[in-house]
């Protein structure tokens, strides 16, 4: 949603979910959407209703057969109705079995296309498998799919990058990923810390000294069988932080007292988009700088022109919502083989979690 207003400003989570409803529809099955919408935290906040997602359905490009209904018991067949916001009830993060129970007393059969929520065993994700038959939605499939066969069967070159504010965030990540790939690439706020590790100042950098010696051994490859690690070389500094502070374009030795390092340099980028254009699988995950601000975004913006032009000739993955929203305003979704709509479902697929909402659901 646009911060402060209920008008909804990325509308990607709805349309992705549209085949599973367009596919139900078409079969005739009466549809009832339970979904959430922010962290009311169990008390009916109104800022956070679902009516201007419910409205967005029924403007739905070619899908004026979606309609909705205000009562379930009305519902014709091919029809669909909508429940208010469901974390407005505490008994959904609190994985409620009554809750779950009341749930599945309203369905004869569970479709769980909440792939951004499969993280979570909550009572309309995890709980409410239990009562009904519980299947994946076509989103879910996909997303199961497209990540399941970037980290199990790649195809080699396989480099992934990984951005991010903190280093200890994206751990699990990393130890799994320096397992799995030929080249691993250091972007965004972290870099600090791989930085210092190297035994360089980083100014007024947000730096993570208890991470420095992981830092060190992912360098080194101690955690790594064969991975390359790659780490910036020249960065983009602030005297704030903020998009109109002044700006320099420093070798990594060179990193002012008190400057903040809020983008990796050109010739950082050059390496890094020289090993994605040899890959024909890339992940990439975490932004390379600060990039809503158009001064810090030239890293994300090269890296992720570099990935889209592998369109075609490699399997390319992007994931996390950041990663995300910054392919979305660079206008290459459409370039990539897979967007995942996933936050911390795929940062928790890709560290090789158990995700509830999917263990929960029938293996056939």
């Amino acid at each position: 949603m646009r911060p402060g207003t209920t008008e909804i400003l990325d509308d990607r989570r709805i349309l992705a979910t549209v085949p599973t409803l367009a596919h139900l529809v078409e079969r005739l099955c009466r549809v009832l959407i339970v979904t959430h919408l922010g962290r009311p935290n169990g008390h009916r906040i109104m800022d956070l209703s679902l009516a201007p997602v419910s409205s967005r359905v029924l403007q739905l490009p070619g899908h004026k057969g979606l309609h909705l209904k205000v009562a379930i018991d009305a519902m014709t067949p091919g029809s669909i109705a909508m429940l208010e916001n469901i974390r407005f009830d505490p008994g959904e993060a609190a994985n409620d079995p009554a809750l779950a129970e009341d749930l599945a007393a309203l369905a004869d059969v569970f479709v769980n296309d909440a792939f951004g929520a499969a993280h979570r065993a909550h009572a309309s994700t995890e709980g409410v498998a239990h009562h009904l038959p519980a299947l994946a939605g076509l989103l879910m499939e996909k997303e199961l799919v497209a990540l399941g066969g970037a980290l199990q069967t790649p195809e080699r070159p396989f480099t992934a990058i990984v951005g991010g504010a903190k280093v200890s965030d994206k751990i699990a990540m990393l130890d799994r990923l320096v397992s799995l790939v030929d080249t691993l690439i250091i972007g965004g706020g972290m870099a600090a810390t791989f930085l210092a590790a190297q035994g360089h100042r980083v100014g007024a950098s947000i730096l993570e000294e208890d991470r420095m010696e992981y830092a060190r051994g992912l360098l080194s490859g101690a955690h790594r069988g064969s991975a390359q690690v790659l780490a910036p070389t020249d960065v983009v500094v602030a005297n704030a932080f903020s998009e109109n502070a002044k700006t320099k374009l420093v070798s990594v030795d060179d990193i002012p007292d008190d400057w903040l390092v809020l983008d990796i340099g050109p010739r950082t980028a050059d390496a890094y988009c020289r090993a994605v254009s040899a890959s024909r699988t890339v992940l990439w995950n975490g932004p390379m700088g600060v990039f809503e601000w158009e001064t810090f975004s030239g890293g994300t913006r090269k890296v992720a022109e570099a990935i889209a032009d592998l369109h075609g000739t490699a399997t390319t993955v992007t994931g996390g919502g950041s990663t995300s929203e910054a392919v979305s305003r660079l206008g290459l979704t459409s370039r990539i083989s897979h967007d995942s709509t996933g936050g911390g479902a795929t940062l928790a697929f890709i560290e090789g979690k158990v995700l509830p909402g999917v263990a929960a659901l029938m293996d056939e």
